[in-house]
């Protein structure tokens, strides 16, 4: 990176020639995140006037929302087999300058605490039990239900942070800690809710054959897990009488595990959904900009 150079630019930003400003943007933008610091210190020294510092932001702002648009781009492309890097992908746009490794530790800390009260002996309804005990009782974990459309609610970090999320953000932490420690439990993507699957174990190899085929039914799952309502068990015949409530026609996937591409794309809706509410139209627009980044490869749905 050429320093002089850049500087050189930097001090262009201000240029009233809309023009010669839209051609240093460009030319600034192309050097990526590494030039941020080298912007925020210009900004910091606060003598090059108002319209320089909203410029220098703009400019940041487009450097890392192209970031995180590259990264989830190239998260769903390879498989989006990660769902917990998916989540923090998505708390990225919020928060460019998230500390990963404090929200890592975290996530952690709750792994360890459920580790620690498993044993290969217990049954499936007793592992959820371990997991209901150290997240909502121990934790607290709970269901934000007077701040239920809250934007923070759907953002790993924040929801890792105040212990309060929605019921996607509840589950995907209930995912991401099951499967870091082998219990089978996967996400259903209902209308208008999210619960999880707990997949009979002695099938699991089948099962996951299955999923290649989402619409097909299946018979092995031993029980559904509301995250939202501190895990409590749920049966096949209440998700019917849900769909009923809500007069939906009835679908396979109501009640088949979904794929992660699949969770993410309902983390980012979840996110156009409240900033909408809020009445921010430049969050929505480039939220479904980040959508389109994991649909483009979602048409095949993975293990």
């Amino acid at each position: 990176m050429n320093v002089k150079e850049i500087d050189a630019l930097i001090s262009l930003i201000d240029d009233p020639d809309i023009s010669v400003y839209t051609h240093v943007r460009e030319r600034i933008v192309s050097y990526g995140e590494e030039i941020i610091p080298r912007l925020e210190n210009f900004w910091e020294i606060n003598s090059f006037g108002l319209e320089f510092q909203q410029r220098i932001e703009d400019i940041i702002h487009v450097i890392q929302f192209d970031a995180v648009y590259k990264s989830l781009e190239r998260w769903s492309r390879e498989g989006g087999s990660d769902l917990f890097e998916g989540a923090l992908m998505v708390a990225r746009y919020q928060y460019p300058d998230l500390d990963e490794t404090d929200v890592r530790d975290k996530f952690s800390k709750l792994r360890q605490d459920i580790w620690l009260e498993l044993n290969d002996e217990l049954t499936a309804l007793e592992k959820v039990k371990v997991f209901n005990h150290i997240l909502f009782e121990v934790h607290g974990f709970r269901g934000n239900k007077k701040n239920y459309h809250a934007a923070q609610n759907s953002y790993i970090n924040s929801v890792l942070e105040t212990h309060k999320g929605n019921p996607l953000s509840l589950s995907i932490i209930y995912i991401v800690l099951a499967e870091s420690l082998g219990v089978p439990v996967y996400g259903v993507n209902l209308p208008n809710h999210f619960i999880l699957a707990y997949v009979d174990e002695f099938n699991i190899m089948q099962f996951l054959e299955s999923k290649l085929n989402p619409t097909a039914e299946k018979t092995d799952i031993l029980f559904y897990i509301n995250a939202f309502n501190k895990g409590t068990i749920v049966h096949r015949n209440e998700i019917t009488s849900y769909i009923e409530q809500i007069k939906v026609d009835s679908k396979p996937e109501f009640y088949n595990p979904c794929d992660k591409r699949t969770i993410v794309l309902r983390l980012i809706n979840n996110l156009i959904f409240s900033y909408d509410r809020l009445g921010y139209p430049e969050k929505v627009e480039e939220l479904k900009k980040l959508f389109h980044a994991v649909e483009q490869f979602s048409l095949k749905p993975l293990p």
